[in-house]
């Protein structure tokens, strides 16, 4: 019998995966570039980030089932080299000075290796932190977060140093090698699995495990409505959130006056706050519920998105912009443990895909329509108040999934039920 990897490890892997991919959260250190270089419009640059978000979100709705099927080693290979070649070939895209290539090699392959690349991990630390949900969630998905505060920096040098089209090059393989590093460890959980000594302190009555509110198949669940209130949620939080991650640099450059340099610096140093979002976030969850947690994050967004475009403060802005980050990220790592507690464990990778397509769809329309508004106004700040209505919606979606969810508690028998350790 094969010795049980260590679960701390499979974190770290998965975390690997995800500071490569989460790459992406830096395109905006090309957008001016790409820009000056070829006389593209914003919208037109834009598109490449918002086509690889679509893709990432089609990928994880209809290849989760190839995840499953296939395990996470295979899908995380796969995934490594989509997503190498994707980035890669951007660099070809950059030489023949073509759009169109650019937006297959780093929208289309590049995306759905961001998609394969995404949910793999996701769906195998859930399994493998039976006593933490929110916690796995947080770790599988903080990489992607805190990817920005590595890349960024470096795409900036590298872009000015040798050039965008080696700077593609460059990427592509260093992101090609350290997925596929990681790939090789995952591995799914044994049967039955469980941390050491947890179950003993379970039966003993020492650790309480509570139920998920249902054990319903992605079909069954995409029939209720706190699916759809789901989705609702993570589109509105991703749609403002991702609006401002895509233009984050240049948003930075013309509201408060920072140089190239320190507006790239300032995309680095917010993507810590969207890592640690993510892992505290989650893991506060836990304690809190995701209910309260994400009606957390559309108070502070009303407010934060209110006050944005009236901001002549560097000190202010930045602090406004973490607060964004945080629940940007928080939202991510945050939706897998609320759809293991509302439709259980059982297709939760499956469900997760499906959810996910509000990313794909948030993807194309916040950067889109923010850049639409840069082009027609001159100025991004234009487009924040609009976002700060979008999070009033959100704010009453989260009390009406509260009611569905109270609802199906005082009409679910105790014993229908399932622990979330009997997965």
């Amino acid at each position: 019998m094969s010795k049980t990897k260590n679960r701390w490890l499979i974190a770290l892997s998965g975390v690997g995966i995800h500071l490569s991919i989460g790459s992406v959260y830096a395109w905006s250190n090309f957008t001016n570039p790409l820009v000056n270089e070829f006389g593209w419009s914003n919208s037109q640059v834009q598109l490449t980030f918002s086509l690889a978000i679509l893709f990432l979100g089609l990928a994880a709705a209809f290849l989760g089932s190839f995840v499953e099927k296939h395990g996470p080693r295979k899908s995380g290979l796969l995934a490594a080299t989509l997503f190498g070649l994707g980035v890669a070939g951007s660099g070809l895209a950059v030489n023949f000075g073509s759009l169109p290539l650019l937006y297959i090699f780093y929208g289309a392959l590049g995306g759905i290796g961001l998609g394969v690349g995404y949910i793999a991990p996701v769906s195998t630390l859930v399994k493998w932190f039976p006593d933490r949900r929110g916690l796995a969630t947080g770790l599988a998905i903080m990489g992607f977060g805190f990817a920005a505060a590595i890349s960024s920096p470096i795409m900036d040098s590298l872009i000015k140093s040798v050039g965008i089209a080696a700077t593609f090059y460059i990427l592509g393989i260093a992101y090609f090698v350290i997925m596929l590093i990681s790939s090789l460890y995952l591995e799914k959980p044994p049967e039955g699995w469980m941390p050491s000594g947890f179950q003993e302190k379970v039966e003993k009555g020492e650790k309480k495990v509570k139920a998920d509110l249902a054990q319903l198949t992605a079909n069954e669940a995409v029939k209720t409505k706190r699916f759809y209130y789901l989705w609702l949620m993570l589109f509105i939080n991703v749609t403002c959130g991702i609006a401002i991650l895509s233009a984050a640099k240049p948003l930075a450059e013309e509201s408060v006056g920072l140089s190239t340099a320190e507006a790239a610096a300032l995309v680095g140093v917010l993507g810590l706050f969207n890592g640690f979002g993510r892992i505290g976030w989650a893991t506060l969850s836990d304690y809190i519920g995701r209910p309260n947690t994400y009606t957390s994050f559309f108070v502070l967004q009303i407010v934060a998105f209110a006050i944005l475009p009236n901001v002549s403060s560097v000190i202010i802005f930045q602090i406004l912009l973490a607060i964004v980050y945080t629940c940007y990220g928080g939202g991510f790592a945050s939706i897998p443990a609320f759809i293991g507690d509302i439709f259980g464990t059982k297709q939760l990778g499956a469900i997760h895909g499906y959810i996910l397509t509000a990313w794909a769809a948030a993807g194309l329309v916040g950067p889109l329509f923010a850049a639409w508004i840069k082009d027609t106004t001159g100025s991004y700040e234009n487009s924040l108040i609009f976002f700060a209505g979008l999070f009033v919606v959100a704010l009453v979606i989260s009390f009406l999934i509260r009611v569905d969810m109270n609802k199906l508690k005082n009409s679910t028998p105790a014993q229908d039920a399932q622990p979330t350790l009997n997965q």
